[in-house]
């Protein structure tokens, strides 16, 4: 069954496109400057958007037989790879998180913490020393 290539579903899904690649710039742009809340607000508005353009994606058949899909396509990818970029800042982002947060940890009974001393001398630490030898 071949259907006439319908003008009015390639503009609304090109639109969605353009949504997306926006929201998509604005989810990093919250990711790059920590704005968690900007990030969660954006998350169902994405979600939307997707949920749209899936719902109105045309069949392999009618991408094939229609070349201003094409274009279409082009602002899917587009839009996969900004989705990658933002994945990798946040993966990232989380990273050097759990580093700090690991930075901060006792230390463990083995490693000495080094500290001054009333002189300004780096000391290192042991348990072993008294308050007296400090």
């Amino acid at each position: 069954m071949d259907t006439p290539p319908d003008p009015e579903l390639h503009q609304r899904a090109q639109a969605l496109v353009v949504q997306l690649t926006q929201m998509l710039e604005l989810e990093f742009d919250a990711l790059r400057v920590q704005n968690l809340d900007e990030f969660e607000r954006l998350q169902p508005i994405k979600n939307d958007l997707l949920a749209n353009l899936t719902a109105i994606a045309p069949s392999k058949e009618a991408l094939e037989a229609d070349a201003q899909w094409g274009t279409w396509l082009e602002g899917i990818a587009q839009c996969r790879d900004m989705h990658r970029r933002n994945a990798v800042l946040m993966e990232r982002k989380l990273e050097s998180i759990r580093g700090a947060l690991e930075s901060l940890r006792l230390p463990g009974a083995s490693s000495g913490v080094e500290i001054y001393d009333r002189l300004g001398h780096v000391s290192r630490f042991s348990r072993g020393r008294g308050y007296n030898e400090a």
